[in-house]
C-alpha cells in the first residue's frame, strides 16, 4: 500500500459575527475572541456596536462586533468549533432571539456559498442586520456580496436611515 501523505488545508479568509447580551458583554466578546485563536487566526476587529433589539425587545441591549481572520477548518468545523467555544464560555439554551452571554455567526467564509440544515454562508440574515453591517464595513468594506453583487459599503449606504439603528460605542476590543 501506498504511503499517504495528506496536504496542509489553506488557508481560507472569513469573517465572523459575535454579540452578547448578558453579563459583561464587552468582556464576553473578547473571551470569544481569545477563545477562537487556536482555530482562527484574527487579523482584523471592527468597532463595537449596541443595538436597539430587533426581533425579541423585552432584554437587555446587544453589543456587536465582527473579527476578520484565516481559518484552515471546513465550514461545518468551524461552525461546530464555534458553538463549542459559546458553551465553553457560558452560553445556555434559550428561546430564538433570546439573551445570550455570546452569540458567533459565520458570516462568510472564503468565496463559498453553501445551504445546511445548520449552517448558510454567506449568513442568511445578514442582509437585514445593521449590527453585522455596520461592523463588517468597518474591516471589509469592499467584500462583495455573492448573491447581491454589492459591496458591504454599498450595502450600508443603501440602508433606510430607520433601519440603521446602530450606535457605535467603543473603537475597538
Amino acid at each position: 500500500m501506498d504511503d499517504v501523505t495528506a496536504l496542509p488545508r489553506p488557508l481560507v479568509e472569513i469573517c465572523l459575527a459575535l454579540d452578547s447580551n448578558l453579563g459583561d458583554r464587552l468582556a464576553y466578546l473578547c473571551a470569544a475572541r481569545e477563545a477562537m485563536a487556536p482555530y482562527v487566526t484574527v487579523t482584523q476587529s471592527s468597532a463595537v456596536y449596541e443595538k436597539q433589539l430587533a426581533y425579541k425587545s423585552d432584554q437587555p441591549l446587544f453589543l456587536n462586533a465582527v473579527v476578520r481572520g484565516t481559518t484552515k477548518l471546513e465550514p461545518m468545523a468551524l461552525l461546530y468549533t464555534l458553538k463549542h467555544i459559546e458553551i465553553d464560555l457560558g452560553r445556555k439554551p434559550t428561546f430564538r432571539y433570546g439573551p445570550r452571554v455570546i452569540d458567533i455567526d459565520i458570516l462568510f467564509y472564503g468565496d463559498v456559498q453553501m445551504r445546511t440544515n445548520d449552517l448558510t454562508i454567506p449568513h442568511a440574515l445578514m442582509l437585514e442586520r445593521d449590527y453585522e453591517l455596520f461592523p463588517l464595513a468597518d474591516i471589509a468594506p469592499d467584500w462583495v456580496h455573492p448573491t447581491e453583487g454589492k459591496t458591504v459599503a454599498e450595502l450600508v449606504q443603501a440602508m433606510p436611515p430607520e433601519e440603521a439603528t446602530v450606535v457605535r460605542v467603543a473603537e475597538s476590543f
